[in-house]
């Protein structure tokens, strides 16, 4: 009798031992093959990146995301074009979940301008490594030879620059606000320069790259002229940025204060 009981216990025993050590296996070989998946997405972004063919947007699939913003912009009808520049144009588009963002599609025949190409794809890997409450968020990107166009978070009252120049606009950003934009522009430069590893300089801040959306919260954009600076480079560089904004002491441009 008590031998039964004890065998009983033994098989118990082993039992529970063997499905604990199945349970940590799994979670094991689990653990690792999404660790693998993971090193693998970002080996075969980073290499597309480089390749110019790669279209990702949020979790979706970026076939069907392409498709939907295609779809939300009528291929990129005039009609839903918000502003445009040297680069490019920005549209509004209202996704199929009912966000609206902003897309900032360059046209293909800057696509084919090497100069342009190479600011579209540094803006992207300045902003998938970088998060702060006071810098524009890119939800997603595809670049293809084809092409190109960034995913951004919408802002509803669109550039400090315009806001500045409507009158109505300029009389409701009264200097309580204007502090505010100031304090807020400070707090993304300073976590780019002493937060991020390594530092970030932005080179090119304007009116026209500061963005309010509708409670009059500042954003920094546009880092397709933004460095790293690495600690045993020699970070001589090219000026860079727009004219009227470039700091004192760069060949004695002028500086546009706000």
């Amino acid at each position: 009798m008590l031998s039964d009981v004890g065998s009983a216990v033994l098989i118990a025993i082993c039992t529970a031992a063997i499905i604990t050590s199945a349970i940590v296996f799994l979670t094991l070989l689990a653990f690792a093959c999404f660790q693998r998946r993971e090193t693998q997405k970002h080996q075969n972004e980073a290499r597309a990146i480089k390749n110019g063919d790669i279209c990702s947007i949020w979790n979706y699939d970026g076939r069907i995301a392409y498709e939907d913003i295609i779809k939300a912009t009528n291929d990129f009808d005039i009609k839903y074009c918000i502003g445009t520049g040297g680069y490019g144009s920005v549209y509004r588009a209202q996704l199929p979940n009912g966000k609206i963002v902003a897309l900032k599609k360059l046209h293909r025949f800057e696509a084919e301008e090497p100069a342009f190409d190479k600011s579209f794809r540094n803006e992207v890997q300045m902003l998938t490594n970088i998060r702060h409450r006071n810098i524009v968020k890119l939800y997603g990107f595809c670049l293809h030879n084809k092409c190109m166009f960034l995913v951004y978070e919408y802002m509803e009252r669109g550039s400090l620059f315009y806001a500045l120049r409507t009158d109505v606009e300029a009389v409701e950003l009264g200097w309580t606000q204007r502090v505010n934009i100031i304090k807020a522009i400070a707090h993304a430069l300073s976590y780019l320069h002493h937060d991020c590893t390594p530092p970030i300089v932005h080179r090119d801040i304007s009116s026209n790259n500061i963005l309010l959306n509708s409670e009059l919260e500042t954003f920094v954009s546009d880092f397709g002229t933004a460095r790293l600076l690495y600690p045993d480079a020699s970070n001589q560089t090219v000026i860079a940025g727009t004219y009227g904004y470039i700091a004192p002491g760069s060949k004695n441009l002028p500086i546009l204060w706000l």
